[in-house]
């Protein structure tokens, strides 16, 4: 008898340095945790996919293609967004002073990651940054 083969465990896919690049990376990302029984949370995972593309595009110049790597853990998932521009998020992994502005359009992303995340962080690479979120894993019911 032959298994069906597993499904895999990592994506990575280039996005276009434009905010066109949200909408499929909440798209790619939903997909992806579908296809696990213990997966993360998807509304989450895709909000905070949002939050980093959307940053990403915002915050680095040029027209360098944006990565998103999706990887699938045993106890959850991680997902990472690749940029060229090697300045690390301003406030990531440490509190911000003082509260975002309600009326201000801006300024909640990084605490939306910092607050729903199970992690988060930044990384150099060879060719800018990554930055990275993880989200446990649930049990579906069934």
């Amino acid at each position: 008898m032959h298994e069906p083969p597993a499904a895999p465990t990592s994506w990575r896919v280039a996005l276009p340095h434009t905010t066109a690049a949200v909408p499929v990376a909440r798209a790619l990302v939903r997909t992806a945790l579908a296809e696990r029984e213990h997966s993360a949370d998807c509304d989450t995972a895709e909000l905070l996919t949002a939050e980093l593309v959307a940053n990403a595009v915002e915050h680095t110049s040029g027209s360098t293609p944006i990565e998103l790597v999706v990887r699938l853990l045993p106890t959850g998932c991680q997902v990472e967004v690749h940029d060229a521009d090697p300045e690390p998020p301003g406030d990531l992994t440490r509190p911000a002073r003082g509260m975002p502005d309600p009326w201000q359009e801006h300024g909640r992303g990084l605490l939306l990651i910092r607050t729903l995340s199970s992690s988060c962080g930044h990384r150099p690479t060879e060719s800018g940054k990554a930055v990275w979120f993880r989200l446990p894993g649930q049990r579906r019911p069934v």
